[in-house]
């Protein structure tokens, strides 16, 4: 399997090339040349294995430059009980008639992003030492990705984590998960601006290719390959325990900011996975289902992102979405640096409701959309504990309440549980007038000593602070 980008750079490469790569040297995210094809008898082989097996399965025919028993040791010993408090890994239940919680917020930080980013760290790891080298990986975080990388980076051998977040924006709960954490390997970057702010600085630093290359760069946000492809698999187990057989269609509905959770259900679904929609749930900050009902994708500036009571999709450049436009323009790698290299930089949008392939979108992409609202959270959230002894974070809210929204009968509908209460626990207070449950490692973090510096929207400060620790 070569990989190639979505702005034109077709260099020849493998799977562990763009591991510790991130972005391409053109400024692209990496692909896959091809989408594998699943057929029947293959899903059907694949209904009874374990989780482990079934991530073994997948990442296989995407990684061939990783042996087959190196990449079977660590898929089993990423997906563990231990690790994720269940031998299912992932397990689903029926909430109401036809509509289904996807339990995915069973790892260390209690958030979905550990699914993908407990791999990474033993993928990084597995393939620094490998090649003898270091590398020094660089993020931004809204709220989830930077504390799951963090816990999975932790005491890595050849590894450092430089991690940046918006200053204020996030709940004091993922703070304290992040700015908690004393491991030397590890360093916390509070940004005095907006997530969009601290992507804007990854993605400068990365295209900063003498620099990227003297100082290693890697990242670990939805960028990386290597992490959405861990998502893919996510989708197929849930697809097992919702459908009966093989044969039957089943919906996704995905809280989304980043595009990157949703775009591996896309990537399932170009797969041959029979997924008959996959909706798009955002909150205040709706410049993803402003594109889905509209054709126009506008980002937004820093003044006009709103500070939501689901930060996590707090975005307004959702930047795995480049992904999805490559395929939806027939991979026209031209016309999409077009897009996002001229219209959008020029104009901050672009335009496609005139475009036969946007018209064709929802019926070959099967993709919906809906916007929630703090209001409709605080509903959902009340609604749900009340008939059904069951609470929800309020990224789950935005996804239940987009979720029946776009119900069709016969069709179990699944949605991606994204964290655990707790991270969120002001507005379950308000919701409810109680503080959610807390696993009990997480009491008192709140009041723990907090290492963090505090750095400008400025990439070349970032670039100096890492320089400054790595010399």
């Amino acid at each position: 399997m070569r990989y190639l980008s979505t702005r034109g750079d077709s260099t020849p490469r493998k799977f562990c090339d763009i591991l510790l790569e991130g972005l391409a040297p053109d400024g692209g995210l990496y692909l896959p040349e091809r989408y594998p094809q699943v057929d029947a008898a293959t899903l059907a082989r694949w209904r009874e294995l374990p989780y482990h097996a079934l991530a073994f399965e997948i990442l296989s025919l995407y990684i061939d430059d990783i042996p087959a028993a190196d990449l079977k040791a660590l898929c089993a010993r990423t997906y563990t009980e231990e690790v994720f408090g269940t031998p299912d890994i992932v397990p689903l239940r029926e909430l109401e008639d036809g509509v289904y919680l996807e339990a995915l917020s069973n790892g260390p930080t209690l958030a979905f992003k550990d699914m993908a980013m407990q791999l990474l760290g033993n993928l990084f790891e597995y393939e620094l030492a490998r090649r003898g080298e270091e590398l020094n990986i660089l993020g931004a975080t809204s709220g989830d990705t930077g504390s799951a990388a963090e816990y999975a980076m932790r005491g890595k051998q050849g590894v450092r984590v430089f991690m940046t977040s918006p200053e204020g924006r996030m709940s004091p709960f993922q703070q304290a998960q992040m700015f908690s954490l004393q491991d030397a390997n590890i360093h916390n970057i509070a940004i005095a601006g907006v997530f969009d702010d601290c992507q804007d600085i990854v993605k400068a630093v990365s295209n900063d290719l003498e620099f990227k290359r003297k100082y290693r760069i890697g990242t670990v946000n939805s960028i990386n390959w290597a992490r959405l492809l861990a998502q893919v698999v996510y989708y197929f187990a849930g697809y097992f325990q919702a459908a009966a057989s093989n044969d039957r269609p089943v919906s996704f509905t995905v809280p989304s900011g980043n595009f990157g959770n949703v775009c591996a259900g896309h990537v399932a679904r170009m797969m041959g996975l029979p997924i008959h929609t996959l909706v798009v749930a955002t909150n205040e900050n709706d410049v993803l289902d402003e594109f889905f009902r509209t054709g126009v994708y506008r980002v937004r500036a820093a003044a006009d992102t709103h500070e939501t009571s689901s930060p996590s999709m707090d975005i307004s450049k959702a930047s795995n979405f480049e992904r999805f436009v490559f395929d939806l323009l027939g991979r026209d790698a031209g016309r999409l640096r077009g897009l996002f290299e001229g219209e959008l930089g020029r104009t901050g949008r672009f335009d496609l409701s005139a475009d036969p392939a946007f018209a064709e979108a929802a019926a070959r992409f099967g993709f919906s959309s809906s916007r929630s609202t703090h209001a409709d959270r605080l509903a959902t959230i009340r609604d749900t504990d009340k008939r059904f002894a069951t609470l929800i974070d309020t990224h789950t809210a935005d996804g239940l309440k987009a979720a029946r929204e776009h119900l069709v009968p016969g069709v179990p509908m699944v949605v991606l549980e994204t964290a655990l209460p707790i991270k969120f626990a002001e507005t379950i207070v308000e919701a409810l007038g109680h503080e959610p449950d807390r696993p009990a490692r997480f009491v008192g973090i709140e009041a723990l000593p907090k290492r963090v510096v505090r750095l400008p929207a400025d990439a070349q400060a970032v670039k100096t602070y890492i320089a400054q620790h790595c010399d």
